[in-house]
This record gives structure tokens, C-alpha cells and sequence, in this order.
């Protein structure tokens, strides 16, 4: 088997697929849904799941498999110091003080219509001046450091935990769900039949707190990324 790691973002992994220059990889049926489809956005996980199911077969020749068993959706996130003194749980209740705060996005979020267009759609939230695009990895240590005082990153991110950060309640569910299902050509799965009994039984084995305790001996304790994954399928 031949890995290629780093394929930057949704449309290089789903046109390298389609093109047959890979065969299959792990998507968000979130992303599927409204980046891929431009489909609108919808909040029932399992109508999204279907709708991302039939139109990628349909369409793409390209069959979606169930769910690893983590949804891994946009998070709004503030210092755990802000949150406390604002008692702030749900985006509706920061939008109060957005106003004043400085904001950093990556560069998918700010031009995804499931991203920052949807945030603002649902929320009709206001910043002190426009939102800096920054890589993602910066945007931590931005929001860290006082540079910014909201990012959008993902709710299994480890460094969350790592920097002691609040992940905001989407209580008017302005995202998408973003289940995570693998997807692979028709043809290779006639090719090789196999692969359907591999890719069963990988559904549901990953909760998204395992994700999370995955991602943050990642990036918070430092460890390699293939250490982390042969512990966990030892475990498993």
C-alpha cells in the first residue's frame, strides 16, 4: 500500500480521487455536503450521511463508508480566562462581545460557505476589524498570546486541551454535522472486495474523545504520529 500524506485540503484529496491518482482517503460529510456538492447546509447527521452516500455514488462512482464513529465539527474558541469572565458558553452569548475582539481564521474557514460565511449567516456576529487569515497551526499560539481573542478550529483538536481553551456550544447549529467516513473508488472496491470487510470494521471503533486524546499526545505530548496509532490499535 502506498501512502500520500499532505494532500492540501478537501478538493486535492477529492479531485486526486476521482482522477484515480489515489484510491480512497477520510472525508467529513459535512465538508462532502456543502464544499463538494454545494449542497446547503443541513444539521441531521444522518440525512446529511445519506445525502452524501447517493450523490457521491451517483455522481463520483465513489462509495462513502459508515462513520468512523467521531464527528469532527467546526469549533469557535476562546481563552478559558474570557469564558469565565463573560461566563460565556454558546457563540449566541459571545456575539455580545465579539464586537470588541480580534478574530483569526484559517484560509478554508474564511472562504468556505460551510465556514466563516455560515458562522456570520447564523449569527450575524460583528469584530472589531476584519478577521486575520493565518495558518492554522499560528492561530493557536495567536489566540494564546492575546494576538486574537476567537479561532475557528476543529473540536477534536488536542491543543485545546494543551492550552486549557473553551470550544464555544454552536446553539443555533450554524454548522453542518462533519462525521468522519472513509471514501474509496468503485472500482477498487470491485478490484479488491476485500476492502469491505476492512472498511467495516473500522466503523464506530473512534470516539471523538478518543480523537482528542489522540490528537493532544500529538501535538501536546509531542509523540510521533505512528507510536500514537499502533498504542491505540493495540488497544482496540
Amino acid at each position: 500500500m502506498e501512502q500520500r500524506p499532505n494532500l492540501s485540503g478537501t478538493i486535492v484529496c477529492h479531485e486526486a480521487l476521482i482522477a484515480g491518482q489515489i484510491d480512497t482517503y477520510v472525508e467529513y460529510t459535512g465538508t462532502a455536503l456543502t464544499t463538494v456538492l454545494k449542497r446547503k447546509s443541513i444539521s441531521d447527521s444522518a440525512e446529511v450521511f445519506k445525502l452524501v452516500r447517493d450523490d457521491y455514488l451517483s455522481q463520483f462512482n465513489v462509495v462513502v463508508g459508515n462513520s468512523l464513529g467521531f464527528n469532527d465539527t467546526f469549533a469557535m474558541i476562546i481563552r478559558s480566562e474570557d469564558a469565565t469572565q463573560f461566563k460565556l458558553k454558546t457563540i449566541s452569548e459571545a456575539a455580545t462581545y465579539t464586537p470588541k475582539w480580534r478574530a483569526g481564521f484559517g484560509y478554508e474557514f474564511q472562504s468556505r460557505p460551510d465556514g466563516f460565511p455560515a458562522l456570520v449567516a447564523a449569527y450575524n456576529l460583528r469584530f472589531a476589524e476584519e478577521p486575520r487569515t493565518m495558518d492554522l497551526a499560528i492561530t493557536y499560539q495567536a489566540l494564546k498570546g492575546r494576538q486574537v481573542d476567537m479561532i475557528a478550529g476543529n473540536s477534536t483538536d488536542g491543543l485545546i486541551a494543551t492550552l486549557n481553551l473553551v470550544v464555544l456550544e454552536d446553539d443555533k447549529h450554524a454548522f453542518p454535522p462533519y462525521d468522519a467516513v472513509p471514501l474509496i473508488r468503485r472500482t477498487t472496491l470491485e478490484q479488491y472486495p476485500q476492502l469491505n470487510d476492512v472498511l467495516s470494521s473500522l466503523a464506530g471503533k473512534i470516539s471523538e474523545d478518543d480523537m482528542r486524546k489522540l490528537n493532544y499526545a500529538v501535538d501536546g505530548e509531542h509523540r510521533p504520529v505512528k507510536d500514537v496509532v499502533m498504542e491505540f490499535l493495540k488497544s482496540k
